[in-house]
Protein backbone atom coordinates (compact mmCIF):
# COMPACT_ATOMS: atom_id res chain seq x y z
CA UNK A 1 0.00 0.00 0.00
CA UNK A 2 0.96 3.46 -0.64
CA UNK A 3 -0.09 6.90 0.65
CA UNK A 4 -1.46 8.30 -2.49
CA UNK A 5 -4.24 9.94 -3.97
CA UNK A 6 -6.32 9.56 -7.21
CA UNK A 7 -8.38 12.20 -8.75
CA UNK A 8 -10.15 11.95 -11.97
CA UNK A 9 -10.28 14.74 -14.35
CA UNK A 10 -13.53 14.92 -16.12
CA UNK A 11 -13.08 15.12 -20.04
CA UNK A 12 -17.05 15.64 -21.14
CA UNK A 13 -19.40 13.17 -22.86
CA UNK A 14 -19.16 11.05 -25.92
CA UNK A 15 -22.66 9.83 -27.88
CA UNK A 16 -22.44 6.44 -29.99
CA UNK A 17 -24.94 3.87 -30.54
CA UNK A 18 -25.65 1.62 -27.59
CA UNK A 19 -24.45 -1.40 -30.08
CA UNK A 20 -20.96 -0.64 -29.54
CA UNK A 21 -20.70 -0.51 -26.11
CA UNK A 22 -22.75 -3.73 -25.45
CA UNK A 23 -23.00 -6.37 -28.11
CA UNK A 24 -26.43 -6.92 -29.11
CA UNK A 25 -28.09 -4.41 -27.18
CA UNK A 26 -30.75 -3.90 -29.64
CA UNK A 27 -31.68 -6.76 -32.28
CA UNK A 28 -34.43 -7.56 -34.59
CA UNK A 29 -37.13 -9.83 -33.82
CA UNK A 30 -40.29 -11.37 -35.19
CA UNK A 31 -42.59 -9.48 -33.03
CA UNK A 32 -39.95 -6.31 -33.42
CA UNK A 33 -38.95 -6.08 -36.64
CA UNK A 34 -37.14 -2.58 -36.75
CA UNK A 35 -36.39 -1.53 -33.30
CA UNK A 36 -35.07 1.51 -32.67
CA UNK A 37 -31.26 1.58 -31.91
CA UNK A 38 -30.96 4.10 -28.50
CA UNK A 39 -27.84 6.58 -28.66
CA UNK A 40 -26.09 6.49 -25.06
CA UNK A 41 -23.88 8.70 -23.39
CA UNK A 42 -20.33 7.50 -22.56
CA UNK A 43 -17.82 9.25 -20.00
CA UNK A 44 -14.56 10.48 -21.07
CA UNK A 45 -12.24 10.66 -18.09
CA UNK A 46 -8.55 10.41 -16.82
CA UNK A 47 -6.81 9.84 -13.71
CA UNK A 48 -4.44 11.77 -12.09
CA UNK A 49 -2.46 9.16 -9.33
CA UNK A 50 -0.73 12.14 -6.85
CA UNK A 51 2.36 9.70 -5.47
CA UNK A 52 5.30 9.82 -2.96
CA UNK A 53 7.75 8.98 -6.11
CA UNK A 54 5.29 10.72 -9.09
CA UNK A 55 2.15 12.59 -10.11
CA UNK A 56 0.89 10.17 -12.68
CA UNK A 57 -1.77 11.11 -15.51
CA UNK A 58 -3.61 8.36 -16.65
CA UNK A 59 -4.68 9.08 -20.69
CA UNK A 60 -5.03 12.59 -22.09
CA UNK A 61 -8.49 12.19 -23.38
CA UNK A 62 -10.09 13.32 -26.50
CA UNK A 63 -8.23 16.49 -29.03
CA UNK A 64 -9.90 19.77 -28.50
CA UNK A 65 -10.77 19.71 -32.06
CA UNK A 66 -12.06 16.53 -32.44
CA UNK A 67 -15.19 17.57 -33.59
CA UNK A 68 -13.77 21.10 -35.87
CA UNK A 69 -12.52 18.54 -38.56
CA UNK A 70 -10.00 16.75 -36.61
CA UNK A 71 -11.71 13.21 -36.12
CA UNK A 72 -12.43 11.89 -39.98
CA UNK A 73 -16.66 12.89 -40.65
CA UNK A 74 -17.59 8.94 -40.04
CA UNK A 75 -15.80 8.83 -36.96
CA UNK A 76 -17.07 11.88 -34.80
CA UNK A 77 -20.57 11.33 -36.46
CA UNK A 78 -20.47 7.45 -34.84
CA UNK A 79 -18.93 8.98 -31.51
CA UNK A 80 -19.77 12.14 -30.85
CA UNK A 81 -17.51 14.64 -28.34
CA UNK A 82 -19.40 17.67 -28.63
CA UNK A 83 -17.84 19.04 -25.71
CA UNK A 84 -14.17 18.41 -26.39
CA UNK A 85 -12.92 21.81 -27.09
CA UNK A 86 -14.37 23.29 -23.22
CA UNK A 87 -13.13 20.08 -21.71
CA UNK A 88 -9.51 20.21 -23.12
CA UNK A 89 -7.00 18.83 -21.00
CA UNK A 90 -5.34 21.84 -19.28
CA UNK A 91 -8.94 23.50 -18.40
CA UNK A 92 -10.16 20.09 -16.79
CA UNK A 93 -7.05 19.48 -14.96
CA UNK A 94 -6.97 23.08 -13.58
CA UNK A 95 -10.93 22.41 -12.43
CA UNK A 96 -9.41 19.78 -9.90
CA UNK A 97 -5.95 21.67 -8.94
CA UNK A 98 -3.38 20.37 -11.54
CA UNK A 99 -1.92 21.91 -14.56
CA UNK A 100 -0.38 20.18 -17.27
CA UNK A 101 3.17 20.87 -16.05
CA UNK A 102 2.58 19.50 -12.52
CA UNK A 103 2.54 16.04 -14.46
CA UNK A 104 5.93 13.94 -14.11
CA UNK A 105 4.44 11.19 -15.98
CA UNK A 106 1.86 9.82 -18.49
CA UNK A 107 0.52 6.77 -19.17
CA UNK A 108 -1.44 5.52 -22.05
CA UNK A 109 -4.15 2.62 -21.33
CA UNK A 110 -3.91 2.77 -25.38
CA UNK A 111 -3.61 5.10 -28.36
CA UNK A 112 -7.63 5.95 -29.51
CA UNK A 113 -8.58 9.23 -30.16
CA UNK A 114 -11.10 9.69 -27.17
CA UNK A 115 -7.61 8.75 -25.06
CA UNK A 116 -4.61 10.16 -26.84
CA UNK A 117 -5.59 13.43 -28.10
CA UNK A 118 -3.82 15.40 -25.58
CA UNK A 119 -0.26 13.93 -26.18
CA UNK A 120 0.86 16.86 -27.41
CA UNK A 121 0.93 18.55 -24.61
CA UNK A 122 4.20 16.72 -23.75
CA UNK A 123 5.92 16.94 -27.34
CA UNK A 124 9.61 18.35 -26.99
CA UNK A 125 9.28 17.46 -23.19
CA UNK A 126 11.53 14.79 -21.22
CA UNK A 127 7.74 13.45 -19.45
CA UNK A 128 8.11 9.87 -19.58
CA UNK A 129 5.06 8.12 -21.90
CA UNK A 130 4.73 4.79 -21.08
CA UNK A 131 2.82 2.58 -23.71
CA UNK A 132 2.69 -0.95 -24.37
CA UNK A 133 4.78 -2.28 -27.24
CA UNK A 134 1.88 -3.88 -29.12
CA UNK A 135 -0.38 -0.53 -28.75
CA UNK A 136 2.50 1.77 -30.66
CA UNK A 137 3.03 -0.95 -33.54
CA UNK A 138 -0.67 -1.28 -33.57
CA UNK A 139 -1.44 2.10 -33.80
CA UNK A 140 1.10 3.58 -36.61
CA UNK A 141 0.15 0.22 -38.52
CA UNK A 142 -3.45 0.94 -38.17
CA UNK A 143 -3.10 4.72 -38.89
CA UNK A 144 -0.63 4.25 -41.76
CA UNK A 145 -2.39 1.27 -43.47
CA UNK A 146 -5.51 0.52 -44.49
CA UNK A 147 -5.29 -2.63 -42.60
CA UNK A 148 -5.22 -2.89 -38.87
CA UNK A 149 -8.35 -1.06 -36.86
CA UNK A 150 -10.13 2.11 -36.56
CA UNK A 151 -9.84 5.09 -33.48
CA UNK A 152 -6.40 5.75 -34.27
CA UNK A 153 -5.22 9.08 -35.87
CA UNK A 154 -1.36 9.67 -36.65
CA UNK A 155 -1.43 13.38 -35.08
CA UNK A 156 -2.49 12.30 -31.98
CA UNK A 157 0.58 10.22 -30.98
CA UNK A 158 3.05 11.08 -33.74
CA UNK A 159 5.23 13.44 -31.71
CA UNK A 160 8.83 13.99 -30.18
CA UNK A 161 7.81 12.20 -27.06
CA UNK A 162 9.47 10.77 -24.49
CA UNK A 163 8.39 7.00 -24.54
CA UNK A 164 8.96 4.24 -22.14
CA UNK A 165 7.39 1.46 -23.88
CA UNK A 166 5.84 -1.66 -22.06
CA UNK A 167 6.46 -4.84 -22.99
CA UNK A 168 4.08 -6.91 -20.12
CA UNK A 169 2.94 -6.20 -16.37
CA UNK A 170 5.38 -3.98 -15.51
CA UNK A 171 5.77 -1.58 -11.47
CA UNK A 172 7.70 1.15 -11.97
CA UNK A 173 6.48 3.01 -8.86
CA UNK A 174 5.50 1.27 -5.06
CA UNK A 175 1.91 -0.22 -4.97
CA UNK A 176 1.13 0.56 -8.65
CA UNK A 177 1.22 -1.60 -11.36
CA UNK A 178 0.71 -1.48 -15.14
CA UNK A 179 -1.29 -4.60 -16.51
CA UNK A 180 -1.14 -5.77 -19.84
CA UNK A 181 -4.81 -6.37 -20.96
CA UNK A 182 -5.24 -7.12 -24.43
CA UNK A 183 -8.34 -7.59 -26.30
CA UNK A 184 -10.24 -4.09 -27.20
CA UNK A 185 -6.58 -3.42 -28.51
CA UNK A 186 -3.82 -5.91 -28.63
CA UNK A 187 -1.56 -3.26 -26.37
CA UNK A 188 -4.12 -2.21 -23.91
CA UNK A 189 -3.01 -1.52 -20.16
CA UNK A 190 -4.99 -0.86 -17.01
CA UNK A 191 -3.77 0.60 -13.94
CA UNK A 192 -3.87 -1.14 -10.25
CA UNK A 193 -3.23 1.22 -7.43
CA UNK A 194 -2.67 0.04 -3.80
CA UNK A 195 -4.12 3.03 -1.95
CA UNK A 196 -3.45 3.44 1.92
CA UNK A 197 -6.37 4.17 3.63
CA UNK A 198 -8.72 2.02 0.68
CA UNK A 199 -7.78 -1.01 -0.48
CA UNK A 200 -6.92 -1.79 -4.40
CA UNK A 201 -7.87 0.08 -7.14
CA UNK A 202 -8.42 -1.35 -10.73
CA UNK A 203 -8.68 0.78 -13.08
CA UNK A 204 -9.68 -1.62 -16.70
CA UNK A 205 -9.87 1.45 -19.09
CA UNK A 206 -11.76 0.16 -22.18
CA UNK A 207 -11.63 -3.59 -21.36
CA UNK A 208 -14.89 -2.37 -20.72
CA UNK A 209 -16.30 0.50 -21.64
CA UNK A 210 -19.83 -0.15 -19.19
CA UNK A 211 -20.48 -2.24 -16.48
CA UNK A 212 -22.32 -4.97 -18.00
CA UNK A 213 -19.17 -6.10 -19.88
CA UNK A 214 -17.39 -6.40 -16.94
CA UNK A 215 -20.37 -7.76 -14.39
CA UNK A 216 -22.13 -9.74 -16.73
CA UNK A 217 -19.45 -10.72 -19.28
CA UNK A 218 -21.16 -8.88 -22.48
CA UNK A 219 -18.49 -7.79 -24.85
CA UNK A 220 -18.28 -4.93 -26.70
CA UNK A 221 -19.79 -4.98 -30.42
CA UNK A 222 -17.28 -6.64 -32.60
CA UNK A 223 -16.12 -3.49 -33.74
CA UNK A 224 -14.41 -2.49 -30.38
CA UNK A 225 -12.65 -5.30 -29.96
CA UNK A 226 -9.33 -6.31 -31.31
CA UNK A 227 -9.92 -9.67 -29.82
CA UNK A 228 -12.66 -11.42 -28.37
CA UNK A 229 -10.61 -14.36 -27.01
CA UNK A 230 -8.00 -12.18 -25.75
CA UNK A 231 -11.11 -10.02 -24.12
CA UNK A 232 -12.29 -12.73 -22.72
CA UNK A 233 -9.19 -14.04 -20.95
CA UNK A 234 -8.61 -10.20 -19.78
CA UNK A 235 -11.69 -10.20 -18.05
CA UNK A 236 -11.10 -13.37 -16.16
CA UNK A 237 -7.77 -12.28 -15.01
CA UNK A 238 -9.52 -9.01 -13.76
CA UNK A 239 -12.28 -10.92 -12.23
CA UNK A 240 -9.54 -13.18 -10.81
CA UNK A 241 -7.70 -9.92 -9.75
CA UNK A 242 -10.22 -8.46 -8.02
CA UNK A 243 -11.46 -11.66 -6.16
CA UNK A 244 -7.64 -11.86 -4.43
CA UNK A 245 -7.15 -8.56 -3.75
CA UNK A 246 -11.39 -7.60 -2.59
CA UNK A 247 -10.77 -4.58 -5.31
CA UNK A 248 -12.56 -1.68 -7.00
CA UNK A 249 -13.26 -1.63 -10.31
CA UNK A 250 -13.44 0.91 -12.79
CA UNK A 251 -14.76 0.70 -15.97
CA UNK A 252 -13.41 2.88 -18.83
CA UNK A 253 -16.14 4.80 -19.71
CA UNK A 254 -19.42 3.95 -17.39
CA UNK A 255 -20.92 7.27 -16.19
CA UNK A 256 -22.15 5.60 -12.70
CA UNK A 257 -18.06 4.66 -12.08
CA UNK A 258 -16.76 8.29 -12.67
CA UNK A 259 -19.45 9.57 -10.09
CA UNK A 260 -17.89 7.14 -7.87
CA UNK A 261 -14.32 8.67 -8.37
CA UNK A 262 -15.72 12.10 -8.13
CA UNK A 263 -14.01 13.36 -5.02
CA UNK A 264 -11.21 11.19 -5.70
CA UNK A 265 -9.72 8.27 -3.61
CA UNK A 266 -9.11 7.43 -0.57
Amino acid sequence: MVDATVTPVDRGTMHLDENYAIEHATVATASEPTPEAERVAGKVYNLVVDHPETTLLWDTGSHPAAGDGRWPDALYDAFEHADAAERDLPTALGEVGYSVADIDCVVQSHLHVDHAGGLHHFAGTDVPVYVHEAELKHAYYSAKTGEGSGGYLTEDFDHDLHWQVLHGDETHFEGVDFLHLPGHTPGLVGLRVDIDGYGTALFIGDQADERANYDEGVPMGGGLLWSSQHWRESLRRVRDLQRRTDAEVFCGHASEDFERLRGGLP
